[in-house]
């Protein structure tokens, strides 16, 4: 396990071309971090477990977690371990009658059950090396501009009042309300 980093979720994003998600990872001890494209089902379950929202009824991947416990095994950390052709390759390692079982898994699933699971989450060096980005350092080599975001507040929001506020009126309503005065 040398050869691996230890990351956290640091945030699930939407793309604003295809509404797909992106799961965020940040590396522990660095600010490089691994965006990985997931579905959206695997992004609301990871969400909800984040946000420790409660389900009426077990969700996959809170049936997976009872599974595991069930079987009496235990899970120790899941795993980014590689990324060919543009997909990444997760592994769930568990804990199963004093052997150590290594389970294939997609790294969307993988990480729903971590964040279920409070286990750490590790990637292999050679993928964050391949895919791993560092925002400030890209940004600078390709001469962007590095754009600090904005702090969410009224401030933020006042742009938007400003616009409501001097839109005018649609033409078709004055129209109507003339007719109603006849």
């Amino acid at each position: 396990m040398s050869d691996m980093v230890e990351v956290v979720i640091d945030s699930i994003r939407v793309s604003l071309m295809s509404q797909q998600r992106i799961v965020i990872l940040r590396e522990v001890d660095d600010e490089r971090y691994l965006p990985i494209w997931i579905g959206t089902p695997e992004a609301d379950s990871i969400t909800l477990a984040l946000q420790e929202v409660e389900v009426a009824r077990p969700l996959t991947h809170d049936l997976l977690k009872n599974i595991f416990n069930s079987l009496e095994a235990r899970i120790l950390r899941v795993e980014v371990v590689a990324l060919r052709d543009d997909t990444f390759y997760g592994n769930i390692v568990a804990e199963l009658n004093g052997k150590t079982v290594n389970i294939d898994s997609r790294p969307s699933d993988a990480l729903a059950l971590a964040v279920r699971t409070h286990v750490p989450i590790m990637v292999t060096q050679s993928v964050m090396d391949s895919a791993g980005i560092i925002p400030e350092e890209d940004m600078q080599e390709e001469g962007e501009e590095i754009l600090e975001a904005p702090e969410v507040g009224s401030e933020r929001l006042s742009v938007f009042e400003d616009f409501l506020e001097n839109l005018e009126e649609d033409p078709s309503d004055e129209n109507e309300d003339e007719e109603d005065d006849d």
